[in-house]
């Protein structure tokens, strides 16, 4: 399903913020070096922090 697709059903909305350019940098590595993409990355890392504050969505 593409991006387009995904939105257009609900599933994805865009959320803009800043971070800190040492943080970027170290995902952009992270996700070059896993051939993952960064937006995985940063979704496995909410999910993580929901769950440890007993906030997960799951």
């Amino acid at each position: 399903m593409g991006l387009d697709t995904a939105l257009a059903m609900g599933k994805r909305k865009m959320y803009n913020t800043t971070l800190d350019s040492d943080l970027i940098r170290q995902v952009k590595i992270l996700a070059a070096q896993l051939e993952k993409r960064q937006n995985d990355l940063l979704e496995e890392a909410i999910k993580d922090l929901l769950k440890k504050y007993n906030l997960d969505s799951n």
